[in-house]
This record gives structure tokens, C-alpha cells and sequence, in this order.
């Protein structure tokens, strides 16, 4: 407005200080109503040069202070839907082709490529913002998922051995009342392993909060399975070959997929009396296979919907390893996993 007033050479000077101080307020609502905004502004500039044209009178506008309007294209394109962007780009080249029955052709495509310029900037800005909130949300996703496995993978684990043993309990509670205070104990030990997990998960949870960084249970761990799960089914233990050294991810994973493993077999092998978990490492991969002498599973167990499997898979495939699982021939089921030592894919 300064400008307007204090620069000798503009022409029509109450006309451009109008619409400075009629265009200038409208920034205020370029973000939540960019279309009308964009509408309005470049309609009122268009209207001038309609008019300037029609009487015969040369009009270049405000300028440099006109440089404002690049604001509306640059939020039309920022923040307007691709509706609004499509119909705001009409209002905003409308003055150029109004301009061009006047003005040399060389002004004229400056200026569109100018405002276009503006427009293409805002939607670059736009594309960097939802490029950064997809990632945001995908990182979520990925976290959500992690701790969904681990509420799977550890607190699944001791609530289907509480079941078992509650089971049993009741089953020889009659003929055996000695032996509901073993199941009791096995229950005991079940649940507070249960809640010390849920309390570390949960605690991990909480915003502004340390979480327990106790060390993620490995190969090492894999025997504490076979003490676990009571007296039927039994549930042996075997770590043979090269097992030290492993990089933390296929460490961890191997325990995961142990337990898990065994877990379906509690739930699942019906009439199974013997569990039996292997470990062999050599030199370049480890190999864990889970075998139950249970009845014949449906064949299409492996694709039912629970999270379990899916999640093995994921781990296997994430670490570079390979994961089968389905029924023996003999009956009962058999889980096998293959993961490299290297960790690659982790």
C-alpha cells in the first residue's frame, strides 16, 4: 500500500491500493478455504483488466506488490483437495488469458509459468507432508504389529500352559487330589511369568516412561520350555551343533518361534505324549524343528486365520530364513525353520 501510494508512475493508484487492501486480508483464510480465496482474488484482478481493456487504458496492476496473489496458488495446491486444485487452476489463468489480448506474448507466458510455478511448489510441499505422515504411520503400523507378535509370543505361551494344567487339574482332582497342588504350582509360576511380561510391554507403552531393558530371551532360553508345560505332553529339549554367537535378531527369533511352536502343540495336538524341539547350528544358518506325536491335524490348519503362524512367517522371512509347517505322515505336525547366521534381511 506504501508503494501505491509513494511510486509516481502507477497508473489507476486508487483502483491497485482497493484491491491490495481488499486482497490482503484474504490471506488469512488461504488454508482453510483456499478455492474461494483463490476465486475471489484473481477474479478481482481479472475484473480490472476486463475493464481496463474495455475503455482502452493501459493496467499492469500493482506490482511489485502484486507478487502476493503467488500466495493463493502456492495454498490452493498445498492444502485444497484435487476438486478445489482443479478449479482454483481456472480462476488462477484466467487473468493470463484475459492479459494476453493486451499484453506480448513473452509476459504473458512468464507470468502463467510464474503462477504455475507457485501451484507446482505448493503440491510439492503437499506431496513432502504426506510422504512424512505416511511414513509416520507406517512406522506405527510396523510397531503395532511387533507388539502384537511379542503379546502373542509370550503371554499366549504361559496362558495356554495355565489352561493345560487347569485342565489337568480338574481332570485328576477325583482319583489324584495330590496332584491338583502340582498343577496349582505350574499355574502360579504360569501366571506371574504371564504378568511380568504384560507388565514389561505395558510399560514400554507408556509415553515418558523407561521400559525394562532386560535382554530378549534366546536359544539359551529354549530348554526353560521344556520345564514349563507339566507332565502331559512331555516336552524335550535339544541344542546340538554351533550355537554361540548369534547376532541378536536370529537369537531372539529362534526362542520365538520355539515357543510358539510349542504352544500350538498344547493347543492343538490332541492325544500327544511327547514334544520334541530341535536346535542344530553349522556354520552359515541354525535350524529349529518342532515335531508332535499328536493326532492328524486338518491339512488346511496352516492357513487358519490366528496370528500365529503369520507371525513365524514374518519373522523367518524378515531375518532372510525359510519356515515350513504342516502334518507328518505318521500324524501329529511338524514346524520347521532355517534362519542364516548372517541375520541378512533383518
Amino acid at each position: 500500500a506504501i508503494e501505491t501510494v509513494a511510486r509516481e508512475d502507477v497508473v489507476w493508484r486508487p483502483v491497485n491500493l482497493i484491491l491490495i487492501v481488499a486482497v490482503a486480508p484474504m490471506l488469512l483464510w488461504r488454508r482453510t478455504h483456499p478455492l474461494a480465496m483463490v476465486a475471489i482474488a484473481f477474479s478481482l484482478f481479472a475484473a480490472v483488466d476486463l475493464a481496463a481493456i474495455a475503455i482502452g487504458v493501459t493496467w499492469e496492476g500493482p506490482e511489485p506488490s502484486a507478487l502476493v496473489l503467488l500466495l493463493f496458488p502456492y495454498a490452493l495446491f498445498r492444502w485444497g483437495s484435487g476438486r478445489e486444485a482443479t478449479i482454483g487452476l481456472a480462476f488462477v489463468l484466467f487473468p493470463v488469458v484475459v492479459g494476453a489480448a493486451v499484453a506480448p506474448a513473452g509476459e504473458v507466458v512468464g507470468g502463467a509459468l510464474i503462477l504455475l510455478f507457485a501451484a507446482a511448489l505448493g503440491a510439492a510441499f503437499r506431496y513432502r507432508s504426506s510422504a512424512r505422515l505416511h511414513g509416520r504411520d507406517q512406522a506405527k503400523l510396523r510397531e503395532r504389529e511387533q507388539l502384537a507378535r511379542e503379546l502373542h509370543d509370550t503371554v499366549a505361551h504361559h496362558v495356554s500352559a495355565i489352561a493345560i494344567q487347569a485342565q489337568a487339574g480338574r481332570t485328576v482332582a477325583e482319583s489324584r487330589p495330590e496332584a491338583v497342588v502340582d498343577a496349582l504350582a505350574v499355574v502360579e509360576k504360569e501366571a506371574s511369568r504371564a504378568l511380568t511380561e504384560m507388565r514389561t510391554i505395558v510399560g514400554a507403552l507408556r509415553r515418558g516412561e523407561q521400559s525394562d531393558l532386560t535382554p530378549q530371551p534366546g536359544v539359551a532360553d529354549i530348554e526353560r520350555l521344556a520345564r514349563s508345560t507339566g507332565n502331559r505332553p512331555h516336552v524335550d529339549v535339544s541344542l546340538t551343533g554351533d550355537l554361540g554367537e548369534l547376532p541378536p535378531s536370529v537369537d531372539a527369533a529362534l526362542y520365538r518361534l520355539a515357543q510358539e511352536s510349542v504352544t500350538n502343540a498344547l493347543r492343538h495336538a490332541r492325544h500327544a505324549t511327547l514334544v520334541q524341539v530341535v536346535v542344530t547350528g553349522d556354520d552359515d544358518s541354525v535350524r529349529l524343528t518342532v515335531r508332535d506325536d499328536g493326532d492328524a491335524r486338518p491339512a488346511d490348519a496352516a492357513s487358519s486365520s490366528g496370528f500365529g503362524l503369520l507371525g513365524m512367517a514374518e519373522r523367518a522371512r524378515l531375518l532372510g530364513g525359510a519356515f515350513e509347517v504342516g502334518p507328518n505322515r505318521e500324524g501329529g505336525w511338524t514346524v520347521h525353520a532355517e534362519l542364516p547366521k548372517s541375520g541378512r534381511g533383518a
